[in-house]
């Protein structure tokens, strides 16, 4: 391996141009080697004022490219399963953006594609494990002093929806950090789900639940409810807060910027997920290159992410029938036993 690592990225939309700009100034390192994306024209712009990248308009093109070490994925969600088993095949370690992939069956096919390897190559994208106020509120559950954790409130609010986004796109989409989030903290994987469905905001388009109550159980008797409304109209927030046998703790309340002028008070609050976690996304990314340049791959595994697509899917079947809704898990593989050091 090189000086600097070079990253395929997979995808120059939103998501992939911005991490473009991390590797290529923010995180040291690393270099773009390749940029895949359909849009080769988009992919150039994502490389503006960044040399020694190749351009490619197909995604296995781009894994083979001279340079390419490791892959980060941040294409569409339906074409993640292609890309991820072509980066096994070549034993590529990837940092692919949720949900690994977006039906649990192909996300176990990547999963056992993994395990056969005998190894971890992917890092799955959940990356409110990297931000400074979960990990804050992780540490705080995983010493003790609040005793064991019962209840878990989150809220999860965006401006507004993108175009022909579905009601089931709340929970296997947005949702998928909090069940994420929520196994992580916690140490304990979900077990069911009940989905509760108020009247829709007048601002939510036709025919979109929004927004929506979700309530899951976990495997040692602990309730997360998930306040998810994605028109909310004024901004983008995250809050979760832990309910425990001795106390309490909740995060969230004072990301923002508090501004003080004319005889008044404004607090600002960010306008979508990119600006809110930036700072994560930069941690992320960051501990990604370092672990790769060092032969690991950490952070959240193939399993996590199977895990968040299998959640989620049990949580559409919850939407759609108003009935509680089990989680259905696969067997866990050896590679992935230890996947919960701290589970209370």
């Amino acid at each position: 391996m090189g000086d600097l690592l070079g990253v395929a990225v997979l995808g120059a939309g939103h998501m992939g141009a911005d991490h473009i700009r991390r590797l290529g100034g923010v995180v040291s390192g690393a270099r773009v080697a390749a940029v895949a994306d359909p849009d080769t024209a988009r992919a150039e712009a994502a490389l503006a004022g960044l040399t020694g990248a190749s351009v490619h308009a197909d995604a296995l093109s781009a894994l083979d490219a001279p340079g390419v070490e490791a892959v980060l994925v941040a294409s569409p969600d339906t074409l993640h399963e292609e890309a991820l088993l072509a980066a096994l095949e070549r034993r590529l370690p990837v940092l692919c953006e949720k949900p690994m992939v977006p039906e649990s069956a192909g996300a176990l096919r990547v999963l056992e594609a993994e395990a056969k390897l005998g190894r971890r190559l992917l890092q799955i994208g959940f990356m409110r494990r990297y931000d400074a106020e979960y990990r804050q509120l992780k540490e705080v559950l995983d010493g003790g002093r609040l005793g064991r954790p019962l209840m878990l409130h989150c809220t999860h609010r965006n401006v507004s929806s993108p175009d022909r986004f579905t009601s089931a796109k709340l929970i296997d989409s947005s949702v998928s950090h909090e069940i994420d989030a929520a196994r992580w903290l916690l140490g304990q994987e979900l077990t069911a789900v009940t989905v509760m469905r108020p009247r829709p905001s007048d601002r939510a388009p036709e025919g979109l639940q929004d927004p929506q109550f979700v309530l899951f159980e976990t495997e040692r008797g602990a309730l997360v409810d998930v306040e998810i409304f994605v028109n909310s109209g004024f901004g983008y927030q995250v809050r979760c807060e832990a309910v425990c046998e001795a106390g309490s703790a909740r995060i969230g309340d004072q990301h923002s910027m508090v501004v003080t002028a004319d005889g008044g008070a404004h607090e600002e609050v960010a306008q979508d997920y990119v600006v809110r976690f930036a700072d994560a996304y930069d941690r992320e990314v960051r501990a990604w290159v370092d672990a790769v340049r060092q032969g690991r791959v950490t952070g959240p595994s193939a399993w996590d992410g199977y895990a968040a697509t299998a959640v989620a899917e049990a949580g559409v079947r919850a939407l759609e029938s108003g009935a509680r809704t089990l989680v259905e898990l696969a067997p866990r593989p050896e590679l992935y036993a230890d996947a919960w050091p701290s589970g209370r």
